[in-house]
């Protein structure tokens, strides 16, 4: 699935319905990337960080995401244990946002519990970086937490680049994004990933998955 500068859908942007968004981490990389992507598309966006409420407290969650349609999180903790704070986030997140009236949530995950093209994981490639396996199979655990404490009223999705960012590319170069299977030569610029969060919580078409997404180009 591509979605290229010049289609409808990337020319539209999801905008022909306003999209009220918060951005859980809005300090970080990504989440930051995505709420200076909302103000250019010009959405309504609230960008919330640690200093707002705790990512893992489901009161918290609601109380702040009260007046929105839709929601990203895109959370890290670097003092916490991976395999206790992504699951904890995900619970939190499947309990507050629909008890604040949000429907639509986009997860940012991460791409080494991603399966490749032929169905193994990323992280069990041969090769692959084994010295943050606690992260990895943390962040699989949050996955796995959120397919299972969703209610049919929050429409989810997780997004991660299929491979990895790029740092270096100027963002813009690329004509769009496609979804697909990790891989580990993929990348994608920080903007790149924005676009494809924003039309996921603006306009979505993937539910209840995991998706990666790379930068397309036909140059």
């Amino acid at each position: 699935m591509t979605n290229s500068k010049d289609n409808d859908n990337a020319s539209d942007h999801g905008t022909s319905t306003p999209t009220r968004l918060i951005v859980f981490g809005a300090t970080g990389r990504v989440g930051g990337a995505v709420v200076a992507a909302a103000r250019a598309r010009g959405i309504e966006v609230t960008g919330v960080g640690r200093v707002d409420g705790e990512v893992t407290s489901a009161a918290d969650v609601a109380r702040l995401a009260a007046g929105h349609d839709a929601a990203v999180v895109s959370a890290y903790d670097a003092q916490a244990v991976p395999g206790e704070f992504f699951p904890a986030v995900a619970r939190a997140m499947a309990a507050g946002l629909p008890e604040a009236g949000v429907r639509r949530l986009v997860s940012v995950g991460l791409a080494s519990v991603l399966p490749t093209a032929d169905g193994t994981l990323l992280m069990d490639t041969p090769g692959y970086p084994q010295e943050w396996l606690a992260f990895y199979v943390g962040h699989g655990a949050g996955d796995e937490a959120l397919r299972a404490a969703a209610p049919e009223a929050l429409d989810w999705v997780v997004l991660s680049p299929a491979g990895d960012f790029d740092h270096e590319r100027v963002p813009g170069d690329a004509d769009g994004y496609a979804y697909g299977p990790a891989d580990a030569d993929s990348r994608i610029t920080l903007a790149g990933f924005a676009e494809a969060v924003l039309d996921e919580a603006t306009a979505p078409t993937l539910h209840a998955v995991h998706a990666g997404v790379t930068e397309t180009t036909t140059s």
